[in-house]
Parts: C-alpha cells; sequence; structure tokens
C-alpha cells in the first residue's frame, strides 16, 4: 500500500489513509520501538533510560519532532534515541548489541500484528468501501514499520544494525566508527533526503514484507479452507 502512496498516488482517500498509518507509527510503534530499548537496557544493567523518563510508551517521551515530519512526508523517519550509557553492561558490546536488537524486533512484532489484523479483516469480513480502508489501514501501518526496522538494521552509524555488527568487529574499529557517530548521522540523514537510503532499504523490505503478509496469512487460510480473500 505504501508503494501505491510512493508510486505518485493522488487519491485523497489513499493519502488519508497512509497519513493515519503514518501517524500511528509516529505516536505507537516509535513509542514502543524506544521503550524496548530503555527495558532490555535496565534489564542488562543500565538504568540510564529509564531515569530519563524513558521507559514509558507514552509518545511524548520519544517523539523527535523533523523524525516525525520525515515519517509523515517521505515514509521514513524516527524517534529520539534512548541513551544507553555502555559502561553500566557487564558485557558492554554484547549487551549493547542486544539492546539495539530489541528495538527492530519490535518492529518486526508489531508489524506482525498489523499484518494478522489485516488479514483478518480480508479473509473474514465482507468487502466493502469501509472495510477495505481499514485493511488499508493495517496493511500500510504494517509495511511502514516493517520499512523502520530494516532501515534500523543498515549496518551503518548511529543505527541499531551498526549496534549489533558491532558485536563482531574488533573493539579497536568499534569504538574508532563511535567516535564519528555524528558525522555519520549527517551522511545518512542526506542519503535518505536524496532518496538513495529508501530505495535500498525498499528492496530489502519489499520480499521480507511478502513473506510477512503470507506467514500472518495462513491462520485464516486455515480456518476458512480459502486461499483468497474478500467474502461477499
Amino acid at each position: 500500500m505504501l508503494n501505491y502512496l510512493l508510486s505518485g498516488s493522488t487519491d485523497i482517500t489513499t493519502l488519508l489513509l497512509v497519513a493515519l498509518s503514518s501517524l500511528f507509527i509516529i505516536f505507537v510503534a516509535l513509542p514502543i520501538h524506544e521503550c524496548a530499548h530503555a527495558f532490555t537496557a535496565n534489564r542488562l544493567g543500565d538504568p540510564t533510560g529509564r531515569h530519563m523518563g524513558r521507559l514509558t510508551i507514552n509518545p511524548m517521551a520519544h517523539i523527535d519532532w523533523l523524525g516525525a515530519g520525515l515519517l509523515l512526508l517521505f515514509g521514513f523517519g524516527w524517534a529520539k534515541p534512548v541513551p544507553v550509557n555502555g559502561r553500566n553492561f557487564r558485557y558492554p558490546k554484547r549487551d549493547m548489541a542486544i539492546t539495539a536488537a530489541a528495538g527492530p524486533v519490535t518492529n518486526l512484532l508489531v508489524s506482525a500484528v498489523l499484518f494478522l489484523c489485516a488479514n483478518a479483516i480480508f479473509y473474514l469480513v465482507p468487502l466493502s468501501q469501509f472495510t477495505f480502508d481499514v485493511y488499508l489501514f493495517f496493511a500500510t501501518a504494517g509495511q511502514i514499520n516493517l520499512f523502520l526496522a530494516v532501515f534500523n538494521l543498515l549496518p551503518v552509524p548511529p543505527l541499531d544494525g551498526y549496534r549489533i555488527l558491532g558485536a563482531l568487529l574488533p573493539n579497536r574499529l568499534y569504538y574508532k566508527f563511535m567516535q564519528y557517530e555524528q558525522y555519520f548521522y549527517y551522511i545518512l540523514l542526506a542519503l535518505m533526503l536524496i532518496g538513495v537510503a529508501g530505495r535500498v532499504v525498499s528492496a530489502i523490505e519489499a520480499p521480507v514484507s511478502g513473506w510477512l503478509i503470507n506467514l500472518t496469512a495462513l491462520p485464516f487460510k486455515l480456518v476458512t479452507g480459502r486461499s483468497s480473500g474478500w467474502i461477499s
């Protein structure tokens, strides 16, 4: 559904549904993502995020307005990163990687729930304009959320994927990269704005999205005995 918008559609209903889906991501999915970082770090010994009020799903604790604006305009953005002090971890590199992975894993789980909702409507509810619009909302929100999961898994500072990769890098190289994170941030932002990052992530996200949609459709195919949806 997101691809429909990005292909140049100007259908008002579709644009509105994509905007609502993006708002859902901003106010629900991204706060869950950041809370997962804070929760995992806290469990592994670093209470920094908890002390700064980030161990919550309250969106006001997590929203970065620039990232939220980019998400509404271009389909990808970010929230305020949860501060993590690796010196509080017993095994800094490993625990930092686990903390980083918690966010994208949460994205994946939220997308699975959203696709389950979309498939429930597709297979169990008669087709009407209203049910199609609700289906489109869940499917689009799931796709945007999965897009963000893949984006965050890119092995580039300061994204989560770099923290995960860091567990495999030699210490000298790992800490060298960390010194230049702020510069990588601006490079990444530029790549996002000119569309390069979006095209790379889309190429990875599309097959993953198709796989997850088909996987979450299986229970409904088994229950209904049908291989396709929309009953009349």
